[in-house]
């Protein structure tokens, strides 16, 4: 059967894009569909990118960076607004749609603006609004790169200023001074800390006991130190049972009321327990695919869902969900559709936590290593100890190196602190090649610089071994 594109990306976030480029590269007829007037996804227009950017105009306007040397009134701007922080925002996510928009058009993949529907396994209806056709494809293969949505409560009354998803942050009015941030994953945390810094008295509630559980615990412990530091509040091991706004003397307030009966009063509540799959509108039945609970595609070690020439990437197949991982998974499975030999190591891929003081972290972790009985020792250094560290003002950073206790070969990296998203790299590097701790030993690093924190941590764990 001749077929009008070789390939049909649906989304153009991170996953869509690169794979609909991959093909393209490939000599691929392809087209990108994307339901906004604008590519680039949750990742460039209300993610990813707008929050990273965030957190990056929190540092300079706070003055956050040089505190350590200044003084803890030091800022650079007084009375920041939220007008301040949109400011950079807008900028940035202006390039980087002009950028991605370059791209996909030098690369020669068609970009179709709606929203695609399955009508067949190999058939989408592109529409302008719900049932009405702007146009009807056929593609070989199918790539789903939906992306999520934030997940929503419908018994909770969101307004978008006191009571919020992370997508309404970019529209916030004005800075409250008090936030409850209800759920802990990356999305809550990363915001609880860039509010924190600005001087508002955060809340964070988690029915877990403890942050972000994919990550070593001796680094979590640290950002939750930190955290506390800067007046956070974390109801850890805590459930809500209900949000409500009122109004009294003191102006618009929201009540979080939790199930052991505690209540948290703030000026305004962010929501944040999860994303849900995008998948609800692309009537998924029609292809012969179901989503999950969460609105997430099942797939196999190919990205290849229950039918063969439809792939799901990103963050509608689940975790990690980052753009990263995202664009990775879009390039192998562009690949694997049309028989290009590629690979990667999934066990490899970095993850990047844009908290205050940011996280990266690469291989396995204490707990992983323990649990699989796996001998191993530790090598740690502190930013303080680095002339660097000192330098930049970072007193409270943490590098730690796992390896194998036998072996010496290196089995992990954790970092909190400045340029920890930097930094992991040099570490992920020696992973992939299997090296041991006296690479870093014998290896001389720029001084001074952050570097040297994998040569002092080494050091520190030949000195474990005795």
């Amino acid at each position: 059967m001749e077929y009008d594109f070789d390939l049909v990306a649906i989304g153009s976030g991170p996953a869509g894009q690169r794979a609909a480029i991959q093909a393209a590269k490939l000599g691929k007829r392809v087209m990108l569909v994307e339901r906004q007037d604008v590519v680039g996804g949750v990742c460039i227009n209300t993610g990813t990118i707008p929050s990273k950017t965030l957190r990056e105009a929190v540092l300079h306007l706070s003055g956050h960076r040089e505190r350590g040397i200044y003084g803890a009134s030091y800022a650079v701007k007084q009375n920041i607004t939220m007008e301040d922080l949109h400011f950079r925002t807008a900028h940035v996510i202006r390039h980087e749609i002009d950028v991605t928009r370059h791209q996909l058009l030098r690369n020669r993949v068609e970009v179709a603006v709606g929203n695609a529907v399955f009508t067949g396994p190999h058939a989408l209806r592109i529409e302008d609004v719900p049932g009405r056709a702007v146009r009807n494809v056929t593609a070989d293969r199918i790539i789903i790169a939906t992306g999520t949505q934030a997940t929503r409560d419908g018994g909770i009354p969101f307004d978008g200023q006191r009571i919020l998803i992370s997508d309404d942050v970019l529209t916030l009015r004005k800075l409250p001074r008090t936030l409850t941030v209800i759920g802990a994953g990356v999305i809550g945390v990363e915001y609880a800390t860039i509010f924190a810094t600005l001087g508002v008295r955060v809340t964070l509630i988690d029915k877990r006991d403890r942050l972000l559980p994919f990550v070593d615990r001796e680094i979590t412990d640290s950002l939750a130190y930190q955290m506390h530091e800067r007046r956070v509040t974390l109801r850890l091991g805590e459930e809500v049972r209900a949000i409500e706004p009122f109004n009294d003397d003191k102006g618009e307030r929201v009540r979080v009321t939790l199930v052991s009966g505690k209540q948290v009063t703030s000026e305004a509540a962010l929501y944040s327990i999860g994303r849900t799959g995008a998948t609800s509108d692309l009537n998924l039945a029609a292809a012969g695919l179901k989503a999950d609970a969460r609105g997430r595609l099942g797939i196999n070690a190919h990205y290849q869902t229950e039918q063969p020439h439809i792939y799901a990437v990103g963050d509608v197949i689940g975790f990690p969900s980052l753009a990263s991982t995202s664009m990775e998974q879009g390039r192998l499975a562009a690949c694997h559709a049309f028989g290009v030999e590629a690979q990667s190591v999934p066990a490899l891929f970095p993850y990047g936590i844009y908290t205050i003081p940011e996280i990266s972290t690469v291989g396995r972790t204490e707990e992983e290593l323990t649990q699989d009985g796996i001998a191993y020792e530790i090598g740690k250094a502190n930013y303080r100890e680095i002339a660097r560290g000192q330098i930049i003002g970072d007193s409270s950073g943490l590098l730690k190196l796992i390896f194998g206790l036998d072996t010496r070969e290196l089995l992990g990296v954790h970092i909190i602190g400045e340029g920890a998203s930097e930094l992991v790299h040099i570490g992920q590097a020696v992973l992939a090649h299997r090296g041991t701790i006296d690479y870093f030993v014998n290896t001389v690093f720029n001084y001074p610089t952050l570097a040297e924190c994998y040569k002092t941590a080494a050091f520190d764990g030949i000195n474990r071994l005795g």
